[in-house]
C-alpha cells in the first residue's frame, strides 16, 4: 500500500515539480501539465502514460493498473488502486507519467541512459 504521503514525496523529487489543486483532487505537475493526480476519497492516483506504457502496466498487475474507462483513458490517463499497489511498480509508473509529460531536459536527469 502507498500513502498519499509517500506519493507525494516520491512526486515532488522530480525536477521543477510542483503541487496544486485540481478539481476535488491533489495535482503534480511539472512546467503546468498535469502528470498525477491523487483522489483522496477512493484511494486512487491518475497518471498520464502513453499508449504503449498504459498497455504495458494495465497488463502487467489487472485490476490494480488500469485505463480510464472512458475518453480520458483512451488518452493515456491511468488508475493506480494504491491500497494494493507495490511501492516499486508504483515509483516505476509514476516516474514514467512524470518523463511523458517533463521537458526532455528534466527526463535526462532521471532516466539518463533513454537515449542511448
Amino acid at each position: 500500500m502507498i500513502t498519499f504521503d509517500t506519493f507525494r514525496k516520491i512526486a515532488l523529487s522530480f525536477p521543477e515539480t510542483t503541487e496544486e489543486p485540481h478539481f476535488e483532487k491533489t495535482s503534480f505537475r511539472v512546467k503546468n501539465k498535469i502528470f498525477a493526480t491523487y483522489d483522496n476519497k477512493n484511494k486512487r492516483a491518475c497518471i498520464k502514460l502513453s499508449e504503449i506504457d498504459q498497455n504495458v502496466f494495465s497488463s502487467a498487475v489487472k485490476g490494480i493498473i488500469f485505463p480510464v474507462d472512458n475518453k480520458w483513458g483512451k488518452q493515456g490517463w491511468t488508475l493506480i488502486e494504491m491500497k494494493k499497489v507495490h511501492k516499486d511498480l508504483f515509483v516505476d509508473a509514476l516516474t514514467t507519467a512524470y518523463c511523458e509529460v517533463a521537458p526532455k531536459k528534466f527526463t535526462d536527469q532521471i532516466r539518463p541512459n533513454d537515449n542511448e
